[in-house]
């Protein structure tokens, strides 16, 4: 596995047989030059709105019962929850225009946190699904089609994700599921990949592409020709756009609203209207929804919203296509990008949607540096800070995300040393409460209570986490226990001292309670490839949780933007005072380790009577042919 790029898109437009489990990316890309250019060109543009890119169109189904599958729109996602936050406007679709919805979850988020219990991997997958389905329910959606592909930890890369999740395979069964559902709408996230999860921006690139590779009849032609599928273009197609929040009450809907970034129209669907069959608003029967999502934590989100319609938001949509043909905009090139988002931009021009990559880059801030001296004497273990310890400058922490609150409710330093292969840090945190103190066998996705991440990058040129070394440490644990520490979303996962066995942490908790130091010792040998002493970068970070409920409120870092823990960008570099790396040590880092663990359909009822009652086989897999 590489952290390339989705394969080689190029290649001679032409009608090509896809057979086998799909064509190849080389013969995609072909179809889509020729297909969403060609519409791209003709397209709309954002100025001449149309009144009806707002509401999908309802289409009857034929008699015989062979369309038995259809919803009028689908979204496409990549984990359960990831539709949540639409499900206002898709109950108002239903409610209102008689229109039905299905969901496309191309995993079950096996690889996210779980606030209820211990449950991992495809257990975890499980519990998840029952709650999206619970959830989705609630808005009247009654499918929920999984393709079964891993999750595995939070990244912002979605060239990582498309090597995990086989991209050709997935793409294969988007555009099979389109033809089987025939929607007339198509809602997705947002591809752009700025301090967004890399399995959102995947999910999205599918959407769009197999968006206009359903209605081309060259697309994956076995579908057509032994499946017994036909060509499906839907009418619109719709991203998530959350750049709208801030815009309240019921008239910030009625304006007209472009996307700052791309020049696309947006429209805004008010969450405050009221339901006829719950007799609240729709904000509130999707508040309702979003706590069903206890694995997530957001059932520790309020259980009311505001009763005052002024109070209340929209779901924002961007229309990238809109009759079939995409509606093109203003492209404003960006020079001296970065390799994810030079990638991204390669794909937008390859499927000819070059305007999404407007402003795509944001302007990155200049890291914070400092230099980590070298000590004569190994610092102790204890939890203090020693005389002639940390010789260097203290590297103050600051808010990151969550709840901005005072020193006293959550700060933190952190100061650093080096002696012989070893790294030092000592991490002094101030804090007013206790988080929930974990099990050593769920000393793992630390972002739940309180804990300290350091993120390191040996070679200083890291595009995404696979080759870095992140480690997470909790300062307590339960039954009294001290400090554990564990590795997560990087080369390799799992405890420290499998993952890490020249890893050592302590920490000395006040009584009463006031707050924490850590104090780690982290050997160089563990890191995935040789520090570069010029180029070694680093982040240190604190998860504050102020509750019982395995959620956090407040995270501080020493180099705080966009995804602080996952954007080795961001990190700030700290030189390594006379250190050469042993010469035996490699310079390019070790192959990661991705868990590839995935729920199955076929182990889940609920998946099982679906396929009976829609006809699309489970993971929306091959028809039998017909």
């Amino acid at each position: 596995m590489t952290n390339s790029p989705q394969g080689d898109r190029t290649g001679p437009a032409g009608a090509q047989d896809a057979d086998r489990s799909g064509p190849s990316r080389r013969l995609v890309s072909a179809a889509l030059v020729s297909g969403i250019v060609g519409t791209a060109l003709g397209a709309t543009a954002p100025s001449a709105w149309a009144d009806d890119w707002s509401v999908p169109r309802p289409r009857k189904a034929p008699p015989g019962g062979r369309d038995r599958a259809h919803n009028d729109v689908l979204f496409v996602g990549a984990h359960p929850d990831d539709e949540c936050g639409n499900l206002a406007t898709f109950g108002q679709w239903r409610e209102q225009h008689g229109l039905s919805t299905g969901v496309l979850t191309i995993t079950r988020g096996e690889g996210g946190g779980n606030a209820a219990g211990p449950e991992e991997g495809p257990p975890l997958g499980q519990i998840r699904e029952d709650e999206e389905r619970e959830a989705v329910g609630l808005a009247g959606i009654d499918n929920i089609y999984y393709l079964d592909k891993p999750d595995f930890w939070y990244t912002l890369s979605g060239p990582l994700t498309a090597a995990i999740w086989d991209v050709d395979d997935t793409l294969e069964r988007v555009v099979r599921l389109i033809r089987a559902t025939t929607p007339d709408t198509v809602v997705t996230m947002d591809p752009r990949p700025f301090n967004q999860h890399g399995g959102h921006q995947l999910s999205a690139r599918l959407a769009i592409e197999a968006f206009f590779l359903a209605g081309d009849p060259r697309a994956f032609r076995s579908q057509i020709t032994k499946e017994g599928y036909r060509p499906h273009r839907p009418r619109l197609l719709l991203a998530q756009n959350y750049g709208f929040g801030s815009l309240l009450g019921p008239d910030a809907p009625k304006q007209r609203r472009t996307d700052r970034a791309s020049g696309l129209p947006v429209f805004g669907v008010f969450t405050g209207t009221r339901s006829k069959e719950y007799g609240t608003s729709w904000a509130q029967v999707e508040r309702d929804a979003a706590r069903k999502y206890v694995t997530q934590g957001w059932a520790a989100r309020p259980p009311q919203v505001p009763t005052d319609p002024e109070q209340l938001g929209s779901d924002w949509y961007t229309v990238l296509a809109a009759n079939g043909k995409a509606v093109k905009s203003k492209v404003r090139p960006q020079g001296e990008l970065r390799p994810l988002y030079a990638e991204f931009r390669d794909w937008t021009q390859r499927v000819g949607l070059p305007w999404l990559a407007n402003d795509a880059q944001p302007e990155y801030p200049e890291a914070p540096a400092t230099t980590i001296p070298e000590v004569a004497t190994a610092p102790v273990l204890d939890g203090v800070e020693r005389p002639g310890e940390y010789p260097g400058p203290e590297l103050p922490l600051v808010h990151w995300e969550g709840e901005k609150v005072g020193a006293e409710d959550v700060s933190a330093t952190a100061k650093l040393s080096r002696h012989g292969d070893d790294l030092y840090v000592f991490v002094k945190v101030t804090d007013d409460r206790r988080g929930t103190a974990l099990e050593e066998d769920d000393a793992k996705r630390h972002w739940r209570t309180d804990a300290v991440e350091i993120t390191l990058d040996p070679r200083g040129t890291a595009d995404d986490t696979s080759t870095t070394f992140k480690t997470g440490i909790f300062p307590y644990s339960a039954n009294g226990g001290g400090a554990l520490a564990e590795r997560d979303g990087d080369n390799r996962q799992g405890p420290a001292a499998v993952t890490a066995p020249g890893m050592r942490v302590v920490s000395a908790v006040s009584d009463p309670y006031r707050g924490y130091t850590i104090e780690a010792k982290i050997a160089l040998a563990d890191l995935p490839a040789a520090a570069d002493p010029a180029k070694f970068a680093l982040n240190v970070l604190v998860y504050d949780s102020d509750t019982d409920d395995k959620t956090g409120q407040t995270r501080l870092a020493w180099s705080p933007f966009g995804s602080a823990q996952a954007d080795p960008y961001v990190w700030g570099n700290a030189a390594l005072e006379g250190y050469t790396p042993p010469a035996d040590r490699p310079t390019e880092p070790a192959e990661p380790e991705i868990p590839t663990d995935a729920a199955r359909s076929e182990d889940s009822p609920a998946s099982v009577a679906q396929s009976r009652r829609t006809g699309v086989p489970l993971a929306v897999g091959p028809r039998p042919r017909r």
